[in-house]
């Protein structure tokens, strides 16, 4: 039987109970910033939204409202913590002994907690937690690296006629998700590698727009790459033979390729120093067997072979190939970079490479009146950068980041050096502190 919300109704109760009467009312319907924007940045088939028709002022739009969104976040932080202070309880004790007693003039006056996702706090403790995964399961073994592919026919066949890629980030975010999401199921359910004890995948997106994830995966025991030779079944770095697989060949040309660089192309983007030089070391150099290398990665088989392709109007060789696995690649036709882990050395560096954080804009600094107070939010939000997919990204709600299995946090502490909480207009001197 179904009742109505907004009338009364009789529960039944066993006999021994008295009759209760319940009053329910109908919640008002309300929706978030997020939830409205996300319903009018739908796709549907009856109507045709003025807003997808908009080209680049649709990327405008994304990014303006989403920066709305994660302002009225940021201003909930800034008002409901502004009369909050922390500080280590021995902190306080030392500050009273001082004789300062105003609660105002103690601890960080603007927080932005952990709970704020993207957050610097919330980054950092995203890496502790994936730290402890390394910790308890060993190194990963597989660094694979996934990025969006404006061309792909599920993007290309709901575009109008000469309506471009990049002024549909729309399409694009839900497409790189569904993608995304099907890689997931190859790795973790089919288990294309072997049997994934743990794993963390976050998503970032680049200054032109397009999103991109970075995966570590730490295989089990059981299946777990130790041997040079077993490592060419997962990862090649070679350009296959067109005679024998074309649809591969033609992936590999086109997405798996770097460069030019170096003397044949000294203004890419890839070259850094003084001299320039490739910051990713290409071209490589020839191997007739794969083996374990120096830094974190092995050194793959490349061939001399004299298979050469043009490419950017230059001929290129094995040197020049990113190592990717056939079967992925040839799957979902974009650039796809998949690297063996052969040591432990760069672990570290590898983990804050994928929660280093949001991009940011180059500004110029100029000398204003100096200021103690430490502002957690105004510094998130200096030279913060936004491209309408990650904006379309957000608004859609879709995850960016995640981590298998979860990691508690348990938080120890020396003798008098536990945070407290305490209110600003409290008197240090006789006040409870609160711990947390």
């Amino acid at each position: 039987m179904f009742y109505s919300l907004c009338t009364p109704y009789l529960v039944t109760l066993p006999s021994h109970s008295t009759p209760v009467v319940s009053n329910r009312q109908k919640k008002e319907a309300v929706v978030s910033c997020r939830e409205y924007y996300c319903f009018k940045l739908q796709i549907r088939e009856d109507a045709r939204s003025i807003l997808l028709l908009s080209g680049r002022l649709l990327q405008q739009y994304a990014v303006d409202m989403y920066v709305k969104i994660e302002t009225s976040r940021l201003d909930y932080y800034r008002n409901e913590q502004q009369h909050i202070r922390s500080e280590l309880y021995k902190g306080i004790v030392d500050t009273v002994t001082l004789g300062e007693r105003d609660a105002s003039n103690v601890g960080k006056r603007i927080i932005l907690p952990s709970s704020f996702i993207g957050g610097p706090r919330d980054m950092r403790k995203r890496y502790m937690e994936a730290m402890a995964l390394v910790q308890r399961y060993g190194k990963p073994d597989i660094f694979l690296t996934m990025t969006c592919n404006p061309n792909w026919k599920e993007i290309t066949n709901e575009l109008s006629q000469h309506e471009e890629a990049q002024n549909r980030p729309d399409l694009v975010a839900r497409v790189f998700h569904a993608k995304l999401e099907e890689l997931k199921d190859k790795l973790f359910k089919r288990e294309i590698f072997g049997k994934v004890v743990a794993y963390v995948y976050v998503i970032e997106h680049q200054k032109r727009g397009l999103p991109h994830a970075h995966f570590l995966i730490i295989l089990q025991s059981d299946w777990r790459l130790h041997a040079p030779e077993s490592f060419d079944e997962i990862v090649s770095a070679e350009i296959p033979d067109k005679n024998t697989n074309m649809h591969l060949h033609n992936a590999v040309v086109k997405h798996m390729m770097h460069g030019p660089c170096g003397d044949l192309n000294r203004s890419n983007v890839c070259m850094k120093g003084n001299p320039p030089r490739c910051k990713s070391n290409y071209p490589k150099n020839y191997a007739p067997f794969t083996s374990v290398g120096n830094d974190c990665f092995p050194i793959y088989r490349r061939r001399n072979n004299r298979t050469h392709v043009k490419v950017r109007g230059t001929h290129l060789d094995n040197r020049w190939v990113v190592p990717y696995n056939s079967y992925l690649l040839a799957t979902f036709d974009c650039h796809i970079n998949v690297e063996i882990f052969s040591t432990i050395k760069a672990v570290k560096y590898l983990y804050k490479y994928i929660y280093k954080g949001h991009d940011r804009v180059a500004f110029n600094l100029v000398s204003e009146p100096r200021n103690d107070e430490v502002d957690e939010i105004r510094q998130f939000q200096m030279a913060r950068w936004i491209a309408a997919p990650e904006a379309m990204w957000r608004i859609y709600g879709f995850i960016v980041n995640e981590m298998y299995p979860s990691v508690y946090s348990l938080h120890l502490h020396l003798e008098h050096q536990h945070p407290v909480t305490f209110r600003a207009d409290q008197d240090l001197e006789h006040c409870h502190f609160r711990t947390f």
